[in-house]
């Protein structure tokens, strides 16, 4: 598959899938939780598509592109803390986080791939 663009990139699409889910999910969590765990899951959700973008943005650096994804793997790493810590505040189920969990997990494996793969080209 030829690259033409960072939408191109699967590991861009399911980071970007799940952003909109993370922010209805911090909708139901308490009030005294929302510029404290709400805020930090809204930003890293956002952090890691924003960086894998970035990245992108210098393929032909690769240091410099490597740089902002490893942004974004600790972006999507941070959010499997978070998920999990979700569950065991009991804010959310762990049925419901699982899912997300193994999305973000999948997304870091993704990008460290990536990272030790991307050549410029």
């Amino acid at each position: 598959m030829v690259i033409r663009s960072y939408r191109d990139l699967e590991v861009y699409q399911r980071a970007k899938a799940v952003v909109v889910p993370i922010h209805k999910l911090v909708e139901d969590f308490p009030s005294h939780e929302k510029f404290d765990l709400c805020d930090q899951m809204r930003r890293a959700s956002k952090s890691a598509v924003a960086n894998i973008v970035e990245g992108y943005s210098h393929k032909d650096t690769p240091g410099k592109a490597k740089q902002f994804w490893r942004t974004a793997m600790g972006s999507a790493n941070e959010m499997v803390e978070h998920l999990e810590m979700a569950v065991d505040l009991g804010y959310s189920s762990e049925e419901i986080c699982s899912e997300y969990i193994e999305e973000y997990t999948v997304v870091a494996k993704q990008l460290n791939k990536l990272i030790q793969t991307w050549r410029k080209f």
